[in-house]
């Protein structure tokens, strides 16, 4: 891995997460009633939607359904990579047709990972509405997408990475610079 310099401590990533969740109460408290689902994009779209979850549910009483996708199949660079990508579990427990998700992940950067996560999702269903919630935006678009929510805006210099890391997967909380212009090959 190349070296990371910090960007963020766990502090200002609680913040941004909080910023987050209060943006979606803020949207779905103004419907009759609050009702959508998580859907966490796997690995690190996971954990920050059982943050969300948990903040949500705590400060207003409303436990939002929550369900696990992997992307890795519907990627347009899949026989692209030097090496075959990790398939993690996709697990969705509830029925997708006229629900509205909040599609989660860690950065938006191109886009292609939240495009491939939108074919995957029409694989289980038709959900009433699609928003996606991001801890960081990096912008850097390759696809015309763009997050409805995003605890932070960060535009790394050329040739770098935005990493965040949570705790439930890295051990730690943080947001990074990497620097990815010279990255291990099949990374």
């Amino acid at each position: 891995m190349p070296a990371k310099r910090r960007l963020c401590n766990s502090r200002k990533m609680d913040e941004a997460i909080k910023g987050v969740a209060d943006a979606i109460i803020a949207e779905f408290s103004r419907k009759s009633e609050m009702d959508f689902a998580f859907i966490g994009i796997q690995q690190r779209g996971v954990p920050f939607a059982l943050r969300l979850i948990e903040k949500i549910t705590r400060k207003t009483g409303f436990k939002p359904q929550f369900a696990m996708l992997d992307t890795s199949m519907y990627r347009d660079d899949i026989g692209m990579r030097a090496t075959l990508p990790v398939i993690r579990e996709t697990d969705i427990p509830f029925d997708m047709n006229d629900q509205a998700v909040i599609l989660t992940d860690d950065v938006l950067s191109s886009g292609r990972t939240i495009r491939a996560a939108l074919d995957a999702i029409t694989c289980y269903g038709r959900p009433s509405l699609i928003r996606l919630a991001v801890v960081v935006d990096r912008g850097s678009r390759e696809f015309p997408i763009r997050a409805d929510y995003a605890g932070m805006n960060i535009i790394p210099e050329d040739g770098k990475k935005i990493l965040v890391e949570f705790k439930e997967t890295d051990g730690s909380d943080g947001i990074y610079e990497i620097d990815w212009s010279n990255p291990t090959k099949g990374e």
